[in-house]
């Protein structure tokens, strides 16, 4: 109990780790709060709570919002320390890299924009930064999913290599891998399933998915993030991992 308080706290310590935790909380409200509101046979006080936890996970998606304010510079330094991706083995894996960086990057002004606009802070309309954001996000979603597609064809060649004769331990390790991009590709498809949902009307599914739905894709990627941060951490303890994209985990 003591260790699982002690591994939360130093989650909570870490702003990548707050943010998570905070989306955890918000997705999983909207889940909750969707499904009783939607309940045709729940009672007066069920709907009542169901409002209140819709309410409370719009509270937490405004609060990681203003949060994101100061992300820009974290993620330009990422981006500059990438560059081109001239330590990348695969040239389809580096140039998905750097279009990625390129739609994260452009994402952060974005939905700046849109904010202060929302805030009376500027005389402009949200309504377009809002969905140059969300295309930027859902671009962004696109191209990891593809980049990690990429990363499981190379490693499941080199996995085929180390069939032939090569220790246990390397095998281990690039099915390790592999999982991780799996777990990402469910990641970024259920967000991206979202993203689509945010689009304007006549886009795919736009507008369609109810509340509890958004809250269960969103919840279903957060809780994934969560696993990869705990799994990272402790593999890789001391080390500083930048493998996530600030853009992909925006929403």
């Amino acid at each position: 109990m003591q260790q699982s308080v002690e591994s939360l706290v130093r989650l909570l310590e870490t702003y990548r780790g707050r943010d998570k935790v905070i989306r955890t909380f918000c997705y999983g409200s909207q889940l909750v709060g969707g499904a009783l509101t939607q309940k045709a046979a729940a009672d007066a006080s069920s709907q009542r709570l169901g409002k209140s936890l819709l309410l409370f996970s719009a509270q937490l998606s405004h609060c990681r919002t203003v949060l994101r304010l100061f992300d820009d510079l974290s993620m330009l330094a990422y981006s500059h320390s990438y560059g081109l991706g001239a330590s990348e083995e695969d040239a389809g894996v580096r140039w998905i890299s750097v279009l990625t960086n390129v739609a994260d990057q452009l994402y952060y002004p974005c939905e700046h924009i849109a904010w202060a606009a929302d805030a009376e802070l500027i005389k402009v309309r949200s309504d377009k930064w809002w969905l140059f954001s969300t295309v930027l996000w859902g671009t962004s979603l696109l191209l990891g999913i593809l980049r990690s597609f990429r990363v499981l064809l190379l490693l499941r060649k080199k996995l085929k290599k180390h069939r032939r004769g090569e220790g246990g331990s390397r095998r281990s390790d690039l099915h390790r891998q592999m999982q991780a991009e799996m777990l990402s590709i469910l990641s970024s498809m259920a967000d991206l399933s979202n993203a689509v949902h945010w689009m304007p009307p006549g886009f795919l599914w736009a507008g369609r998915f109810p509340s509890w739905l958004v809250g269960l894709l969103g919840s279903t990627s957060s809780l994934i993030g969560l696993i990869q941060m705990n799994t990272s951490s402790s593999e890789l303890s001391g080390s500083t991992a930048l493998s996530s994209q600030s853009g992909g985990d925006a929403n």
